[in-house]
């Protein structure tokens, strides 16, 4: 299994803007479809985002549509997301997730991050 490290958390205002990365150990990223969660009342961990093994093809969760932007480098072995317009309401730690298939939705990934914690003040 792959082994990822979040970065970039921190506090910020409502209506700025953080970077999250996740760097994945091994030699076979580009293998890996990949993915952002957060937890949410009622739920283990919400889905954020994700991308395809390539970087081609997105999914976002409506909450999150049209401010957040999730990228991947696969010669670094990261995936970023850039998470502009930060509201309240996107505090959260949030974790990267890494599936050896194509991107999903929900949470059926093989391997998790620790977490990296984004406060968004009011």
């Amino acid at each position: 299994q792959v082994q990822l490290v979040e970065s970039g958390g921190g506090l910020v205002q409502t209506g700025g803007s953080l970077r999250l990365s996740c760097a994945a150990s091994g030699r076979t990223f580009s293998m890996y479809a990949m993915g952002w969660f957060r937890p949410a009342p009622g739920k283990e961990r919400e889905f954020v985002a994700a991308i395809s093994r390539l970087g081609v093809t997105t999914y976002y969760a409506d909450s999150v549509k049209g401010r957040f932007t999730i990228s991947r480098d696969n010669a670094k072995n990261t995936v970023y997301l850039q998470m502009n317009s930060l509201k309240p309401d996107d505090t959260a730690v949030y974790f990267c997730a890494a599936r050896l298939s194509a991107a999903i939705t929900t949470n059926d990934y093989n391997s998790w991050g620790q977490g990296t914690q984004v406060t968004v003040s009011s």
